[in-house]
């Protein structure tokens, strides 16, 4: 397996490598405002899914259409790389429905549970962050092989568990068993480690890539960001039903 290589769909070498010769090169400022702005679109969706289920409304496919939105938004974005500057927003749309629909549940049941599971996440975000660039951890050959190994088993599980739902089939993954829970704790820890995977891809290719790419990273860190905002809450809400 190539050092380059990444769990994170935005960061594959085939996104990169094809890439037209550009004199406006990739920077790390330019990653951070683009995903800024659409933490902000995501954010205000997500606040006005929450009024709306605090105001009564019935949110209950707010959650699908946002995933699948945003799972056929991805796709595009992987076959029209050009696209992604519009494209983008447009998944930080989608996601924000998907979040507004669960935080919504969530905030219902457990009230101040997503301020706290947003507080862990960003915490996580910078803990990572501080830890690839002090060098306390190195993104080795061996450490991405194990991330990308973890990332794609999960997924998969996911997947599976998504399909059976459809027959009836209730798996373990939505229980609060211990099972369950160390599954999300799993999860959780693989979420925040393939940041170091994301970080460790735009330090590669900044200055470097086109400038264009900037909307590449920023939809790659959503990604990354938003699962783990997702698992950290799922772990937060079971812990707190179980005990």
């Amino acid at each position: 397996m190539r050092l380059d290589k990444t769990s994170n769909p935005a960061f594959n070498d085939y996104f990169w490598d094809n890439s037209n010769k550009s004199s406006q090169k990739m920077t790390v400022k330019g990653i951070l405002i683009k995903t800024l702005f659409s933490l902000l679109i995501i954010t205000t969706i997500t606040v006005g899914i929450w009024k709306l289920y605090s105001q009564g409304t019935n949110i209950k496919w707010f959650v699908t259409g946002g995933m699948l939105s945003a799972i056929i938004i991805s796709v595009v974005i992987s076959v029209r790389q050009h696209w992604a500057w519009f494209l983008v927003p447009l998944y930080a749309v989608a996601k924000g429905v998907f979040l507004g629909g669960i935080t919504s549940y969530a905030h219902a049941k457990f009230p101040n549970m997503p301020y706290q599971a947003i507080g862990v996440t960003v915490i996580t975000f910078f803990v990572m962050l501080s830890l690839y660039q002090t060098r306390i951890i190195v993104v080795t050959k061996k450490l991405r092989s194990v991330i990308i190994t973890a990332c794609a088993s999960i997924f998969v599980v996911y997947i599976i568990s998504w399909i059976l739902s459809f027959f009836g089939i209730k798996s373990f993954l939505w229980g609060t068993s211990w099972l369950a829970i160390v599954f999300n704790i799993v999860a959780a820890i693989f979420a925040s480690l393939a940041l170091l995977l994301d970080f460790d891809y735009i330090e590669r290719h900044k200055n470097k890539a086109p400038k264009t790419k900037e909307w590449f990273a920023t939809w790659g860190l959503l990604v990354t960001i938003i699962w783990l905002y997702v698992e950290i809450l799922r772990l937060m809400k079971k812990l707190a039903i179980r005990f």
